[in-house]
């Protein structure tokens, strides 16, 4: 006998119950993946994935990419240094090649990171072994690189990515073809930066002239307002690595091209990182296609592996 007077154990006698067959369900057995033959092609792989969850989500993405570029309509790569950092130049410059890229912003990191790239071919330096020493950011050409494109930006009136972009072409560097600057800027590809003053090691060197950043990274800011106007009717806009500084810079071009009339609706957003942080998932997916406004989508995973994956389903996907 129980010692608890109140409650005893429900009855389950009466609880309804159907028949299976007569439930939808969310998955089934032609949603399974197939297995992978050392005989397939990046076709049949990408067939035999699990039509299931991310990668449901990423062919829809793809299809969006695709569908945008069918139409005309800009293709926006948001990145952070980090993309830069995993080796996936050569995947986007590809990508920019065949049309799939229309624009990139990013933030003040992919700067250092990209001109490092085209400077000497390596980039990423060791924090915890120079920070102690105080040597962390120090490098005098990246400093250089940077200052004097902001100088030379402000003095032409133009942007910080145009003039990042020309400084990387006339420099000629070694490593250019690797740069994500440098393709933007021959093939005349929008790419705009949007600097958090205080963020990036150039910000503490000599050369540093804190109004021409503001200047240079304000005039992108309004040319990526311009081209946020574009993605309505079946664009692409893709945040990708950063978690703060993008999101929230496509939030307030999403208000700014609304608040002037113009429609924005049947666009597409994307985040791609390896963790899923508020400020992404609120202000590129969810907020800006709230209410039928568009598509919002969130792949979580490490950028060197869900970023050529993303690739190969735009070119030999469905």
């Amino acid at each position: 006998m129980s010692i608890y007077e109140k409650f005893h154990p429900i009855n389950f006698d009466e609880i309804n119950t159907y028949e299976l067959a007569s439930r939808p369900s969310k998955v089934t057995v032609k949603d399974f993946a197939k297995p992978v033959s050392e005989a397939d092609s990046l076709k049949d792989f990408l067939e035999k994935l699990p039509d299931i969850l991310a990668v449901q989500s990423l062919r829809e993405i793809a299809r969006q990419i695709r569908r945008a570029r069918d139409l005309g309509k800009p293709i926006v790569w948001g990145i952070g240094g980090h993309v830069v950092k995993t080796g996936l130049a050569p995947v986007i410059v590809d990508l920019m090649k065949r049309g799939f890229v229309s624009a990139i912003a990013s933030n003040g990191s992919v700067l250092v990171h990209d001109t490092e790239i085209a400077l000497v071919g390596f980039t990423s330096e060791d924090v915890d072994a120079s920070l102690g020493k105080g040597d962390f950011g120090a490098a005098r050409e990246t400093g250089e690189i940077l200052n004097s494109a902001a100088k030379n930006g402000m003095k032409d009136n133009i942007g910080l990515g145009e003039a990042m972009g020309r400084e990387v072409l006339q420099s000629n560097l070694a490593n250019k073809e690797v740069s994500l600057l440098y393709q933007t800027y021959k093939r005349k590809i929008p790419f705009t930066v949007h600097v958090a003053i205080g963020a990036d090691i150039g910000h503490f060197h000599v050369s540093c002239d804190g109004a021409a950043l503001g200047a240079t990274s304000h005039t992108d800011f309004k040319l990526f307002c311009s081209i946020v106007k574009e993605l309505n009717g079946g664009g692409v806009y893709l945040n990708i690595g950063s978690a703060v500084i993008l999101p929230e810079i496509f939030l307030k071009a999403v208000t700014v091209v609304r608040n002037l009339g113009f429609p924005l609706e049947d666009f597409t957003t994307a985040n791609f990182d390896f963790i899923q942080s508020y400020r992404p998932n609120t202000n590129v997916v969810r907020r800006p296609t709230a209410n039928g406004a568009g598509r919002g989508f969130s792949i979580t995973g490490h950028h060197e592996l869900t970023i050529p994956l993303l690739a190969a389903q735009i070119l030999c996907g469905k």
